[in-house]
């Protein structure tokens, strides 16, 4: 039977304090329940200092802290990966397709990647939640395609309400306005798409400035 892998949440430290941490650890504690893997007895609430991004990774033996800079802000050209999404409902050490599409990416000229499902459905990037804007819906990739809960996907449904949860193949976001988010590095756009400019849409700007709390 393969080792259980530890699970993992990165943790932004802003202006000397962890906003969403509240909600890390909501994640943390489902994921653990889940995967049969201890939740720690004492998790220190990261503080103080420059800002950056802590590191958990939590597993049988105990929590494992790293930290690490921010990393770029700039708008995201994404390709689409020819790596069939995993299924990566929890957020844990097992990314070896992530870090295959990342290279195959990188190799494109691409910040990142999108995979799809083995159905060629939407997933998710390899360090990212993907959403879009349809009319007046703000859409992302259905849960139950057995993608991550992001910490940054709760951030936006706790600001703008639920989102609309679709199952839909690549070519239902031609046209679209796209943007990314993460829980280290906020939201940020989608500058390209396989090489096709992205358009812009001015309410992801107001997402981005109401992002942390």
């Amino acid at each position: 039977m393969p080792p259980i892998p530890s699970l993992l949440e990165t943790i932004r430290i802003r202006n000397g304090v962890a906003p969403l941490w509240y909600l890390h650890l909501r994640r943390l504690a489902g994921s653990c329940q889940a995967l049969g893997i201890p939740f720690p007895g004492i998790l220190t609430v990261p503080e103080g200092g420059r800002d950056r991004v802590q590191r958990l990774e939590v597993g049988p033996r105990g929590v494992a802290v790293t930290e690490r800079e921010v990393g770029a802000g700039h708008p995201v050209r994404l390709v689409t990966s020819r790596v069939p999404h995993p299924g990566y409902p929890h957020k844990t050490t097992a990314r070896a397709a992530f870090v295959q599409a990342t290279e195959e990416a990188r190799q494109a000229g691409a910040d990142d990647a999108l995979l799809l499902t083995a159905r060629g459905e939407v997933a998710e990037a390899t360090i990212w939640c993907l959403f879009w804007w349809d009319q007046d819906r703000l859409c992302a990739p259905a849960l139950d395609l057995r993608i991550l809960q992001g910490v940054s996907r709760m951030r936006i449904e706790e600001m703008r309400g639920p989102l609309s949860h679709e199952r839909v193949a690549p070519e239902a976001l031609e046209g679209r306005s796209l943007f990314l988010a993460n829980a280290a590095r906020g939201i940020l756009e989608v500058a390209s798409l396989d090489g096709v400019r992205v358009p812009s849409d001015p309410r992801t700007a107001e997402l981005w400035a109401r992002f942390w709390p």
